[in-house]
């Protein structure tokens, strides 16, 4: 004779475990994986990351980081530097360029450690890995275009067809 006890636990276990992923599905989110950095990149070109929020590696052979380096957000240079960026984003983004900034000189990132600034630091840096340019002051963004422009890679991505 079978257990009608053991019964009615194993159809009331089935209930709950089949009502975890409605649950879930409701909660939205914890179902997600949060973006990665190349993917959010991806998804808005425009974003501006913190030097804590990237692996530079991850974004070899697909963007050309522009990493700004100051003592703090308050910094004029730095202000500047980003209001030059602002201000012309667009043409930026269809250069593959990703935004990274630290203005944490105590944290000590790691690419503080790797390319070692001093004070205010504008550097660009090509989808090979290399640096390309170091500047000790802002950095006008049609300067910055023409520069990325004369790179060898992206000579090759305008006679491909590229932006």
């Amino acid at each position: 004779m079978i257990n009608r006890r053991k019964i009615v636990t194993g159809m009331s276990l089935l209930a709950i475990l089949g009502a975890v992923p409605v649950l879930a599905q409701e909660v939205g989110l914890q179902t997600t994986p949060e973006l990665d950095a190349v993917n959010r990149w991806r998804a808005d070109p425009a974003t501006v990351f913190r030097a804590d929020e990237v692996d530079l590696a991850d974004f070899k052979w697909i963007a050309r980081p522009v990493v700004i380096f100051a003592e703090a957000p308050q910094q004029p240079d730095y202000q500047e530097q980003m209001d030059l960026i602002a201000d012309r984003a667009q043409d930026l983004a269809d250069r593959d360029v990703l935004v990274v900034v630290d203005t944490d000189p105590a944290a000590f990132s790691d690419l503080r450690r790797q390319l070692r600034p001093r004070g205010f630091q504008f550097t660009l840096i090509g989808k090979d890995g290399e640096v390309k340019l170091r500047k000790p002051f802002p950095w006008d963004v049609r300067e910055i275009t023409r520069s990325i422009d004369k790179m060898p890679m992206r000579q090759r991505e305008i006679r491909e067809g590229g932006s």
